[in-house]
């Protein structure tokens, strides 16, 4: 049979605009001659929708518009995931045929863990359901069905399933590709079955849906592999013969289904065999290198979140310092250049070099420049507190004054022209409070929010070296990194060296390592003792940082929720 995936970037609560997204696919994939076609979990609705699924006049919105969407499968099927109320609310892939919808499958295993919280909003399903297109057996799943090692997969298999079809909504990660490769590959070969695995593309707030889309034959080989970060329609034709050869010279089925005393025995959905001529090329889409996988999740979260939001243009301040830079560069690759505001707010403290750096950046990448001086309010700012501060030593505050007139000079352009203001600050900054709230944190969209110190670096060079050109001049990749709020401030006067900060960094922050784990592990215990204090004292921090693209297994936000009101010191 011929399969297609349509793996597509849907705009959660757009439930007319999904649906036209999804009956133009729809119509590509009949024109394709495909006679199945699957479509990501609740593309109907967007993923995730969260408390939305709390609103009935939602649900209700989200049923009629499922209708309208079976109403055009004339002469093909398709799987859709949607949301369904039948007494309860459940995470449902829509199994519509000639018109109409034909059957229901209830997602079986809710994640409740990291971005996920589908115990808030769904009931576990329990049945199963197969599709009949001639001599070939369909088993849909959703999504985290797959990740499981045992049912449904298993019992689908066991029901005589060749194809088990998964429809996903599955967030990136860097790595995660590769993963989902590797898990699939095992169901394949476990269950005897062909593997059809869609996945959703674009961002949603702060999670990135990379597509990446799969489809694996029996021996666990990839048949077919959709681009990543982009849309794309997979055309696969699937000869379901092989499972069967398969299936009867491996006996670990045969001992399986022993073991069971009552075989599942599914409904069956018969849909309509096309017999397409010909054969189709696949597609099968290169993989990407990690620095790759940055750039693209990057700028595939910053375009969404400006383009679902309604924005046009963004603004930064550019300080000559490499966080700016990046920033402003990676904004002009996914946005272009007359859409990217750069603002350079020198004060007495900027040296020559740095406010240098700011200008050649917004020249080489073609982008507004705006300079605004910040010295007078500075002055004025501390002549108004000076009876306050009478008697106290200049220290911090007077330095995040600053920070604080720049943050207010952004916003107000923001505010003015409607411009998004993106925060150019790092997560190694963000995990320790290297950064000053209501001011360089000030914005609409932190871009660099899960890109560590030693990866912005990294990122810089790749753009370059993408180019052919300093995209992002060598003085500022060079130069060592410096906020410019004092005389001759450096970052390593208050961290230690990035290089080794960001180990420890991932170590505490991303696998939750213990001080004593920490110490044996090898880590420098001055490191550790200084970074995990400044980590935790950090958190209110954090708590009021704008949302940013997630990058890593373990985000602070929705992945990290450690108490603000916390003394454990371990």
């Amino acid at each position: 049979m011929r399969l297609a995936l349509a793996q597509m970037n849907t705009v959660v609560g757009d439930l007319d605009g999904n649906r036209a997204r999804i009956v133009e696919r729809l119509e590509e994939a009949r024109e394709a001659g495909a006679e199945l076609v699957l479509f990501p979990e609740l593309a109907v609705t967007g993923y995730p929708p969260e408390d939305l699924l709390l609103r009935p006049g939602f649900l209700r919105a989200a049923a009629e518009s499922l209708e309208a969407i079976a109403a055009e499968t004339k002469g093909i099927a398709a799987l859709v995931g949607a949301p369904h109320l039948d007494r309860d609310l459940f995470n449902a892939c829509a199994v519509c045929v000639d018109g109409e919808v034909k059957a229901i499958y209830h997602k079986q295993f809710l994640p409740n863990y990291g971005v996920f919280d589908e115990d808030r909003y769904f009931q576990a399903g329990r049945e199963l359901v197969l599709l009949r297109c001639g001599e070939t057996l369909i088993g849909p799943t959703v999504c985290e069905d797959i990740w499981q090692p045992g049912p449904p997969a298993t019992d689908l298999a066991l029901a005589g399933a060749h194809v088990v079809a998964n429809i996903s909504a599955s967030p990136f990660h860097l790595g995660k590709g590769a993963e989902r490769e590797d898990m699939l590959a095992t169901r394949a070969r476990d269950n005897s079955c062909w593997i059809a695995f869609v996945n959703a593309v674009g961002a949603q707030d702060e999670l990135i849906f990379d597509g990446h889309s799969l489809v694996l034959d029996e021996e666990g080989q990839i048949v077919a592999r959709g681009p990543a970060f982009e849309e794309a329609l997979l055309v696969v034709d699937v000869d379901a013969t092989t499972a069967v050869s398969r299936r009867l010279r491996d006996a670990r089925r045969r001992a399986l289904a022993r073991a069971r005393r009552e075989l599942p025995n599914p409904p069956v959905i018969e849909i309509p065999e096309r017999s397409p001529a010909g054969t189709v090329e696949p597609i099968l889409a290169a993989t990407l290198d990690e620095l790759e996988q940055m750039r693209r999740a990057l700028e595939l979260g910053l375009g969404d979140y400006v383009e679902k939001n309604g924005f046009h243009d963004v603004v930064l301040g550019i300080s000559g310092g490499i966080d700016s830079a990046l920033t402003a560069a990676l904004a002009a690759e996914t946005l272009g250049p007359v859409r990217v505001h750069c603002v350079s707010m020198p004060s007495r403290y900027s040296s020559d070099e740095t406010r240098t750096d700011a200008k050649r950046v917004a020249e080489s990448i073609g982008a507004d420049y705006i300079e605004i001086p910040i010295e007078p309010i500075v002055e004025s700012v501390g002549a108004a507190l000076t009876t306050a501060f009478e008697g106290t030593e200049p220290g911090v505050a007077e330095e995040n004054i600053q920070a604080r007139v720049r943050g207010l000079l952004v916003m107000a352009l923001s505010n003015k022209f409607g411009w998004l203001a993106l925060a150019t600050g790092n997560k190694s900054e963000l995990s320790v409070g290297y950064a000053t709230l209501y001011g360089d944190m000030a914005g609409g969209f932190a871009l660099l929010k899960d890109v560590y110190k030693t990866d912005v670096f990294r990122l810089a060079r790749h753009l370059n070296e993408r180019a052919g050109r300093e995209v992002i001049p060598e003085s500022i990749i060079d130069r060592a990194p410096s906020a410019e709020l004092r005389a001759d401030q450096r970052d390593e006067d208050s961290l230690p060296p990035y290089s080794e900060l960001d180990r420890v960094l991932e170590a505490y922050v991303e696998l939750d390592e213990s001080l004593e784990e920490l110490a044996s592990n090898g880590f420098d215990p001055g490191v550790v003792e200084r970074a995990v204090a400044l980590i935790d004292r950090a958190e209110y921090k954090r708590r009021q940082a704008p949302p940013g693209v997630k990058l890593r297994p373990k985000a602070f936000g929705r992945d990290r929720r450690i108490p603000i009101t916390n003394r454990w010191r371990g």
